[in-house]
């Protein structure tokens, strides 16, 4: 293992940027709540079951909320919350881009902060919304009357679909019909209903949350701790955070179950509440009781599967009794002890990982400490734990089937990084295998989506990577490895997914017939979310306008520029949404849309007031003698050329008066 480690770090001095590219995400979605039957499906297995709370969710991943369930996700910044009978899955997740397909159902969407070049696309049957700005948005999918309803309540968003594009400002609301060909009806926003007000109760308990001063607002599960613990000031560590209402023999890692999640490979799923972020993030060190030490706060911090070093082999299995099979044991990483990951991974990364999730910890430290092979945590009260591995690898509680451990005969043990066990199918649907789920029908989990920014590939199916998987076990396969499975048996490229085009550079934003109407709908006070979209007030096709250049926002370029409008385009009519004062409003080509938090500057744009030079060929004004400069009204600048001739006729006159007088003489 020393030498392994070792052979790491010389790597670590060395920046690869196409190793780089091939890491995992540094952040994953958390099931944070659910209320009801709520269905899980992995993206490497067909299998639907009980969802797991605190169960990362990936690239892949589906859910399903039947009649009456609702449930929360959470990624970095942003909560996505499902309303009862709603169809959810990832269609990619990782640094930069949260993309999802909402094939049925409602979805409420907050997003605290975007930076420049993060994304967030919400894929639905008939058109595609993109998050401009940080704010709090609702999107309600009724495929039977093929109907997708947006609603923004803050930030500002874009609906692509149909080959068009058009902008949803705060306050909006606007119902898109069709599919090949939409049209929409852009409304004042209706008032929120009893699932907009549960949702921004949640909003408001993130935003009061104590723990927010202590840890990143990126780091995933940090608002359940509130409720759940306390935190206190130590002399070594700072700021630290002990659980409360935990049994006598309560330990890190040891109330819960392992699964196998690609590409990180064995991940902690535990089964408290508030038991997310303790186990991706930070470490726990033993302080007289358990203790969690977060990261630095003002780092976006890196996900981890599970912060631990491994015990086993033969020696292991040897000095415990097992039921005659082999084991395999653990223990909680301390502060300042290095993580080496099992899967793939860049120097970068490991670096990143390191000091996004624990104290003091550089490269200097990195060599150090693994220098010293202790742990702070190994010889601490009930650390270790243990199950046999058919338990391990079969998603059983680990409390139910953990042995007894004489730590004085685990001292010597071999510490690795890699528990050296090959997952099964078991593995991946974890310890609800054995429970029927509800799910989807077919029509709505086989139902297409368009989509403005193409998803990345199906992941590999399990089945299609068991066997490379047990050659080399414990460790996930690296990207070259899952290519060359890809390209031995092409998996599915996502038939659901019709990616959307612009109609060229003349594309206009669609629009009705008729200039939608600013009005207040009648909202019943007990309206079901998700199935009170009303039609639009015509369904109509576009219609045939003369082309204009709209200017598209640029995906990847940070900040959008400004781009001015031509001289002979007329200022945009100003935007009233007051109830009490309708007005029409004339249909406007997409504007680039920037991604400041403040709001878009009403400053109506310059170039639109300059004052246009009368035609070469017009007749001269009537009343030039006024224009010429008198001592009493100075010349104006169109006055120039008058200006210019008076010199002349002087000179002329003076040389008159001179000839005179030499005749006179």
């Amino acid at each position: 293992m020393q030498r392994s480690y070792k052979l790491l770090l010389l790597l670590a001095s060395v920046v690869c940027v196409g190793a780089a590219q091939d890491d995992p995400p540094a952040r994953v979605g958390r099931l944070s709540y659910m209320n009801g039957p709520v269905s899980f499906r992995s993206g490497e297995v067909d299998d639907w079951v009980d969802a797991d709370f605190n169960r990362p969710l990936t690239i892949g991943d589906h859910l399903w909320t039947d009649d009456g369930a609702r449930a929360e996700v959470y990624v970095g910044n942003a909560s996505l919350r499902l309303n009862a009978r709603t169809a959810f899955e990832f269609l990619n997740l990782d640094d930069s881009n949260v993309q999802v397909r909402l094939a049925e159902g409602s979805l409420n969407i907050r997003v605290r902060s975007l930076g420049d070049q993060e994304t967030v696309e919400i894929d639905t049957p008939n058109i595609a919304f993109s998050v401009l700005r940080p704010g709090d948005y609702r999107i309600d999918v009724d495929t039977d009357r093929m109907i997708t309803t947006v609603t923004v309540r803050g930030g500002q968003g874009e609906v692509t679909g149909g080959g068009q594009a058009f902008t949803i400002r705060p306050g909006e609301e606007a119902d898109i019909s069709g599919d090949d060909n939409i049209a929409y009806n852009l409304v004042q926003a209706a008032r929120p209903d009893d699932w907009d007000a549960w949702c921004a109760d949640r909003n408001r308990r993130e935003d009061s949350s104590p723990s927010a001063q202590y840890v990143s607002r990126d780091m995933v599960g940090y608002q359940d701790l509130d409720d759940n613990g306390s935190w206190r000031n130590t002399a070594d560590y700072g700021a630290v955070w002990v659980p409360s209402g935990v049994a006598a023999d309560w330990a890190p890692y040891r109330y819960g179950h392992w699964v196998w999640v690609d590409p990180w490979g064995w991940t902690w799923v535990d089964d408290a509440r508030w038991g997310f972020a303790p186990f991706h993030y930070g470490r726990w060190v033993y302080v007289g009781y358990w203790a969690w030490v977060p990261g630095p706060v003002a780092v976006r911090p890196v996900y981890a599967p599970a912060l631990v070093a491994w015990i086993g082999g033969s020696g292991f299995s040897a000095g415990i009794s097992f039921g005659g099979g082999p084991g395999i044991g653990w223990f909680p990483l301390g502060p300042r002890e290095v993580y080496v990951p099992a899967y793939h991974a860049s120097p970068v990364y490991v670096n990143r990982v390191n000091v996004t999730n624990t104290v003091i910890v550089n490269r200097i430290n990195i060599t150090n400490v693994y220098n010293n092979t202790t742990f702070v945590n190994r010889n601490a009260p009930g650390a270790i734990t243990a199950v046999p591995q058919n338990a391990f690898g079969g998603g059983r509680s680990v409390q139910r089937s953990a042995v007894r451990i004489d730590e004085r005969a685990v001292r010597s043990v071999q510490v690795t990084n890699v528990a050296a066990i090959a997952p099964s199918r078991q593995s991946v649907i974890g310890n609800a295998g054995n429970r029927r789920a509800t799910q989807p029908p077919a029509a709505i989990q086989n139902r297409q989506v368009v989509a403005r920014t193409p998803p990345p590939p199906a992941r590999v199916p399990f089945d299609q990577k068991q066997q490379a998987l047990g050659a080399n076990p414990g460790r996930p396969l690296d990207p070259s490895q899952v290519q060359r499975l890809r390209t031995a048996q092409p998996v599915s490229q996502r038939p659901v997914v019709k990616p959307i085009q612009l109609n060229g550079p003349g594309a206009r934003p669609v629009s009705p017939a008729q200039p939608p109407r600013q009005v207040e709908r009648p909202i019943e006070p007990n309206r079901p979310a998700g199935r009170d979209v009303q039609p639009p007030q015509r369904q109509v096709t576009p219609p045939n306008m003369p082309s204009q250049q709209v200017q598209r926002p640029a995906r990847d370029v940070v900040p959008p520029r400004q781009v001015e409008r031509p001289a002979q385009t007329p200022p945009p009519p100003a935007r009233d949404v007051t109830p009490q004062q309708p007005q029409e409003r004339q249909a406007q080509p997409v504007r680039p849309p920037t991604r400041e938090n403040a709001p878009p500057s009403r400053v109506p744009d310059r170039a639109t007031e300059q004052v246009r030079p009368p035609a070469r060929d017009a007749a001269p004004p009537a009343r030039i003698p006024e224009r010429q400069a008198t001592p009493d009204r100075p010349a104006r600048s169109n006055d120039r050329p008058a200006q210019r001739e008076a010199p002349k006729q002087d000179k002329k006159q003076d040389k008159k008066d001179d000839k005179k007088k030499k005749d006179n003489n």
